[in-house]
């Protein structure tokens, strides 16, 4: 349309992003409480999707986020539906892939918790530049890391005051399946995701943000 500003399109763009993911986190949220192996388990997990997505809904005008993100909070959201349907330590196919290769636990609980660094990596990543004279670069890469090595402990420490008030239930919101290092190879998890989420997405990342920029001016 004539006279119609790059910046509409860029709106519309992340408005489309957003509702496919909504949507698509939405039926998975649904499947997911229906039939919960336990329903206070499901809403101690599911929180979380519960309250950003209509964050992001609230904002999407005022600070629409890249196509990156918005896929990559999807995929977080729908990792932490599955843990809350069957509780992190109860994941069937993780359960095969502990018989099949003669592992010791179910790792499901594990995968979340990289997703805990690799994914909210992207968001600060992307608040920071949006937000704050951070630029690309070394000083970046570590406060990101540092940050969402803040971030997962402070997790932890929620999860045991949430644990300690739930009392017998607390192993299943845990999943430490009797491993007394679980809280810090979380902690070593989620730094690890952070690592590669900038090494890996970092590029794509700039080249996304660097159009927005463009469209935003």
């Amino acid at each position: 349309m004539a006279g119609r500003h790059p910046a509409d399109g860029l709106r519309v763009n992340a408005h489309r992003h957003l509702l496919v993911a909504t949507v698509a986190v939405a039926a998975t949220c649904l499947w997911s409480f229906v039939g919960a192996k336990d329903s206070l388990i499901w809403w101690m997990e599911a929180v979380p999707v519960l309250i950003v997505y209509p964050l992001l809904w609230a904002v999407r005008a005022r600070f629409p986020l890249t196509s990156l993100l918005n896929f990559l909070i999807a995929v977080h959201a729908i990792i932490l539906l599955v843990g809350a349907h069957y509780t992190y330590a109860e994941v069937p196919l993780f359960h095969w892939i502990r018989d099949a290769f003669d592992l010791s636990r179910n790792h499901y609980d594990r995968v979340g918790h990289l997703a805990q660094g690799f994914i909210p990596a992207i968001a600060v990543r992307e608040l920071l530049i949006r937000t704050s004279p951070l630029r690309a670069g070394r000083w970046l890469f570590a406060i990101v890391l540092f940050s969402i090595l803040g971030v997962s402990a402070s997790y932890e420490l929620i999860e045991w005051l949430a644990a300690v008030l739930v009392g017998a239930d607390a192993d299943a919101f845990l999943a430490t399946q009797g491993d007394p290092w679980d809280t810090q190879a979380d902690m070593a998890l989620a730094g690890t995701g952070a690592l590669f989420a900038q090494l890996i997405l970092g590029r794509l990342h700039d080249r996304q943000l660097s159009v927005m920029r463009r469209h935003q001016t």
